[in-house]
């Protein structure tokens, strides 16, 4: 007589919404979380060669897109993201700082210009931005752009009109990760709500900004959240233009710092996925590259991975210098790409 197996027991993950119905409301789901999780599950070569199709059909060129991230203000967050060491919750040695002068950004976005870099981020550690702090980066985001490279911050949750004025100072792309699942989010911080998140997204859109959105995997999630995590970005409306896929770097005095470290095959497979379901986005490795590998890289290039923070430090964790890029990028037969975009 044969036995019955159950069925393995699944975590509920729903997909949030934005609150303004114009951002998602109004669309069907592209994507559900089973799909994701059954591309998840795929063998690796059958995931990477879907994801490869793909990739080929939306970017023949086979270029990758060099991005630069400078911590303009760097520490003293009153947010407790557990993997974030600027949060002044916790004792990671990282000091408080005052907002970079326009001087120092200029010098900082010259030289990753000349070192081949066409996109810069700005990262400043503000929970919430205060209007005083909109105008000053207006500042900065006109001194980027006048280098004639595509001008990113990352600054907090912001409120409509604020939006409105760093699109209106030539803002190209805000960077506001989801970080992780909706259900798995309290997990990791406990200062603001998804929806907060979702409602910065919906106002970035409002405003004519492009926008730069992924996530953070290695953090303790499950599978499952991974394939929240996706489906919650595939299904925006539309989805994020540049999407960041961070391998958590674990640094000491973080909540998260003693978590263990994400299988690379599976880093792999996330990256192969959302190639997959966002084919028009730019796939960026970001934080914990260095941790990576040149071969797990190449995996993930392989994967549809085509756009790199490229620079020897990410806000205040390290990151592989210059020089080690370019010869990875050489060995691979990768081009570094010249685009722009249009303020």
């Amino acid at each position: 007589m044969t036995q019955q197996v159950p069925a393995p027991q699944v975590c509920p993950v729903h997909i949030h919404r934005p609150s303004d119905p114009t951002v998602g409301g109004k669309h069907e789901m592209a994507w559900t979380l089973e799909q994701i999780q059954a591309l998840l599950e795929l063998p690796f070569h059958a995931l990477l060669w879907q994801a490869q199709q793909v990739h080929h059909a939306h970017w023949p060129a086979g270029e990758v897109e060099l991005a630069t991230l400078l911590s303009v203000k760097t520490g003293g967050c009153p947010e407790n993201c557990g993997y974030c060491p600027q949060s002044a919750a916790f004792d990671t040695e990282v000091q408080a700082d005052k907002l970079m002068a326009p001087e120092e950004v200029h010098q900082a976005a010259l030289a990753a210009r000349e070192a081949g870099a066409t996109r810069f981020c700005m990262g400043a550690a503000w929970r919430a931005p205060k209007d005083r702090d909109i105008e000053k980066m207006a500042v900065l985001i006109r001194t980027v752009k006048s280098l004639g490279m595509q001008a990113c911050a990352t600054l907090g949750m912001l409120e409509a009109h604020q939006a409105q004025a760093l699109k209106a100072a030539g803002l190209d792309y805000y960077n506001h990760n989801l970080d992780t699942a909706p259900e798995y989010y309290q997990e990791v911080v406990s200062t603001r709500a998804y929806q907060d998140r979702l409602n910065t997204l919906s106002a970035v859109r409002e405003a004519g900004i492009r926008v730069c959105c992924g996530g953070i995997v290695g953090m303790g999630e499950m599978p499952v959240h991974r394939a929240g995590l996706i489906a919650q970005l595939a299904n925006l409306r539309p989805y994020p233009e540049s999407v960041p896929i961070n391998s958590l770097v674990r640094v000491p005095g973080t909540p998260l710092a003693e978590s263990d470290p994400i299988d690379p095959f599976d880093f792999v497979r996330v990256v192969a996925v959302c190639r997959i379901t966002m084919p028009q986005a730019r796939i960026r490795l970001s934080a914990g590259r260095k941790q990576l590998g040149d071969a797990v890289q190449a995996l993930c290039f392989l994967a549809g991975a085509n756009s790199i923070f490229y620079g020897d430090k990410l806000l205040v964790t390290g990151n592989p210098d210059v020089e080690a890029d370019a010869a990875l990028l050489s060995k691979l037969g990768l081009v570094p790409c010249k685009t722009t975009v249009q303020a």
